[in-house]
């Protein structure tokens, strides 16, 4: 349990750096998908660069990011079948790690980066206006809809499959 926790935590913070990396040195439109349509229609395309070897260090932490999310995916399937985890066992370590990062995202990103400290808002003056009048982020809908059935339904078919390996 405790590596499960450990392994939440290190996938909520790679989140993080590859949020960071997006948003304030790589700085690409094609990373802000998600956000609606009214920000990604008021965003204006950033050819050059915050200051010189920005893109660099943002792919840098981009692709160490990457690496860290990978690494909690091999360790918590690798340990699950080294210590024979049956499927509750498995469906109980992903969803963990699923429903921290989720609540991580919502409560810190959301909420804190978004709404509050209004980081994104930094980078980017001319979506100030989109988020102005609102007390919340901006995709509530989605976000409950991954945490009560996307997260929970990818992470028993994860648990299946691990589980045959036991």
């Amino acid at each position: 349990m405790i590596l499960t926790v450990f392994l939440a935590i290190v996938f909520s913070a790679a989140i993080t750096l590859m949020m960071l990396s997006a948003v304030a040195f790589i700085q690409d439109r094609k990373f802000f998908s998600s956000a609606p349509k009214e920000a990604q229609e008021a965003l204006i395309p950033r050819d050059k660069e915050l200051f010189y070897g920005a893109r660099i260090i943002g792919w840098t932490l981009m692709i160490f990011s990457m690496v860290m999310i990978l690494g909690v995916g091999v360790i918590s399937i690798w340990d699950g079948i080294r210590n024979g985890f049956t499927f509750a066992q498995f469906f109980t370590r992903f969803v963990l790690i699923f429903t921290v990062y989720k609540l991580y995202d919502m409560i810190c990103f959301d909420y804190f980066l978004l709404m509050k400290f209004h980081f994104f808002q930094f980078y980017f003056p001319e979506v100030e206006k989109v988020y102005a009048d609102r007390k919340y982020g901006y995709n509530i809908r989605s976000q409950l809809l991954k945490l009560f059935l996307i997260f929970p339904a990818v992470s028993a078919l994860a648990a299946w499959i691990c589980s045959r390996f036991t």
